[in-house]
Order: C-alpha cells, then sequence, then structure tokens
C-alpha cells in the first residue's frame, strides 16, 4: 500500500521513508516487541452529519482516533484499522471512506506503561465512514467515544500529527479530496 501512497510535506515524507526502512530490515515490522513498530488507525466520520468519533485513551491521556495493534498473522493495514475500530466502538458498517486509501502516516511517541518501555508507533492511518452512528458502544468505560464537529474535535486534539489526520478528513468532507 505504500509504494501507491503519497506523502505531503517534509514531515511525513520523512515518517513515510522510515517506515519503508523499518519494512524493508525486518521480517515482522508489526512486531510490539519493536522500538518502533507498525501500527494501523481510523478515523471515523459520518458523512451525512460532517462528524468525526474520538476516542479517548487513557495511557495517552488524550482524545484520538481508533486503532492500533495487529494481530499475530495480521499484515494488512486497513484489515487491522477495520477490526480494531469495530472493537473499539461497535459499529459494525464501518466502509473504507471515501476510498481504501492510507490517508496519512505518522510517527506517534508512546510513553511507557503496562510493562512496555516506551517506544513508537509508525500508524498507517485511514478514513472509515458509518451509517449508524448512534450505535456507537464503548469496548470499556473508560474509554468514552464522542462524535464531534470537525471544529469540536480540533479543539480537543492536542497532537500535532493527528491534527493533520483531521484537517485530511475535513476536505474529504467537503469534497476536496
Amino acid at each position: 500500500m505504500l509504494d501507491d501512497y503519497q506523502p505531503e510535506g517534509a514531515t511525513e515524507i520523512a515518517d513515510v521513508a522510515r517506515v519503508r526502512a523499518l519494512t524493508g530490515s525486518v521480517p515482522n515490522p508489526w512486531l510490539r516487541t519493536l522500538p518502533l513498530h507498525v501500527t494501523a488507525s481510523a478515523l471515523i466520520v459520518h458523512p451525512e452529519s460532517g462528524r468525526v468519533l474520538l476516542r479517548w485513551h487513557r495511557r495517552q491521556q488524550a482524545w484520538l482516533q481508533v486503532g492500533g495493534h495487529g494481530d499475530p498473522g495480521e499484515t494488512d493495514p486497513l484489515g487491522i484499522a477495520l477490526r480494531e475500530a469495530e472493537e473499539e466502538t461497535g459499529l459494525t458498517d464501518l466502509q473504507p471512506w471515501p476510498d481504501a486509501r492510507i490517508r496519512h502516516v505518522a510517527m506517534v511517541d508512546v510513553p511507557a506503561g503496562r510493562g512496555e518501555p516506551a517506544h513508537q508507533h509508525a500508524d498507517v492511518r485511514f478514513l472509515l465512514a458509518t451509517r449508524t452512528p448512534d450505535a456507537v458502544v464503548p469496548e470499556s468505560p473508560d474509554a468514552p467515544l464522542r462524535w464531534l464537529s470537525v471544529a469540536d474535535a480540533g479543539a480537543l486534539i492536542a497532537e500535532p500529527n493527528l491534527r493533520e489526520t483531521l484537517a485530511r478528513a475535513k476536505r474529504s468532507l467537503a469534497g476536496l479530496s
């Protein structure tokens, strides 16, 4: 998927180069034991209302998109993003939106916790859409979900890389990409 992806800007060009170097140098770039490993995530949108869904991540202490690590044997980033999104939101009708292309690649610093040292995620991001936004069910009480306008989501997001993902979603919701 990365072969067809066109990164935007110097930071993302460097991030994609790091992901390509990682995937070319280790047999399984998804292994959580690597100090830099690949993850997959998605910003879920409800195109009819123009809203986006954010999830509270206790470890990061932030409102973020859904997603995470591949399970053993998984290597398809879109499949991982879809599985994680359904697990974290309960939404069963999620579809790549407006298409299945990668929307953003970002390096994410993850603090130490749960027996893991601090590390980095090479996060491959997608947009997913639902037609049933009211069907969301958080996977746990400490992982609440919030549907927000793009502007309200932007006010909650502190991470510059997620702000960029949100900006790209906003362009897609406006029919510009």
